[in-house]
């Protein structure tokens, strides 16, 4: 995944990159929605049919990924050494913005696990059964997938910063409203409007962190957002388990949305300069003003 997200601005021009993301966003929760139907309707032909299934679109996959061929030479590497592995990390660091935008995630996410409870919802609050299940589990990704589609047609190029901020803040907010919500379309609906929240999120921060590193940083800096990125929804969901298992499920979900509110005022004073981009900007623009 670091390595993806690092090839992408190699692809497509700077002012492109929300658009490419957002395409790339769509085609990932068109993936999430369909997979697991597909999965299961396969399995129901014939189970070995699911693992040559995978074998066949991951050879795909690397046969068009082998073709691809990037803008321009590579840049030049630096010899492997300790202090290049911590590169990455020095890079963030000296610049609070991207410092910023990788943590938010960071602790929203982690505060804002809900989905890991929707089997509990399911049975014991909204008593809709393993079909409601299914339901709740793919609300979100539909929220995202059409969200994630308007965006690659029409991407978000000004206020960028409190457009950010506002969409965590509509994420926290859904994620209260879906906590102590006992009917299910208003479930369904409050989950829609979390993934799509979070496809915005997604769109914004990872634009950010691919126009704002130079490349012989990209890679490094992809890695440790996709590190944080990754962690946060495991650590999510264990906050979530953990916090339910002492307070009761409702209580771990409003705790959870009321956490991504603090967390949302926190980073805007934190980082002002964050809230305060109005549009992307290359790592090379940035360079020259500092």
């Amino acid at each position: 995944m670091p390595t993806a997200h690092a090839l992408a601005p190699t692809l497509v021009p700077p002012a492109l990159i929300s658009r490419a993301i957002a395409a790339w966003t769509s085609a990932n929760q068109t993936a999430v929605i369909c997979g697991p139907a597909l999965g299961g309707l396969i399995y129901a032909l014939n189970p070995v049919l699911v693992g040559l299934t995978c074998l066949i679109f991951f050879a795909c996959s690397i046969t068009l990924v082998s073709l691809v061929q990037a803008r321009g030479p590579a840049p030049p590497r630096d010899p492997p050494t300790f202090a290049s592995v911590l590169a990455g990390f020095h890079y963030i660091r000296e610049r609070r913005r991207l410092l910023g935008v990788i943590t938010l995630d960071l602790f929203v996410v982690i505060l804002g696990g809900a989905t890991a409870l929707l089997p509990i919802y399911a049975r014991d609050i909204l008593a809709v059964g393993p079909v409601g299940l299914g339901l709740l589990r793919s609300a979100p990704a539909v929220g995202a997938l059409i969200t994630s589609i308007v965006l690659a047609r029409h991407p978000i190029e000004r206020h960028i910063g409190h457009k950010m901020f506002a969409v965590v803040g509509i994420f926290g907010v859904a994620t209260i409203v879906f906590g102590l919500s006992t009917s299910f379309p208003i479930s369904l609906l409050a989950l829609a409007i979390l993934g799509a929240s979070d496809a915005v999120s997604i769109v914004i921060r990872f634009s950010l962190v691919q126009i704002e590193t130079p490349d012989e940083k990209r890679g490094r800096v992809s890695a440790i957002n996709y590190l944080f990125v990754g962690s946060s929804n495991t650590l999510g969901d264990f906050e979530s388990g953990l916090v339910a298992a002492w307070l009761g499920a409702i209580p771990s979900v409003v705790i959870g949305g009321l956490g991504s509110l603090l967390v949302a005022a926190v980073w805007m004073m934190l980082f002002p300069d964050l809230r305060r981009i109005d549009r992307y900007e290359p790592a090379d623009r940035e360079r020259v003003r500092t």
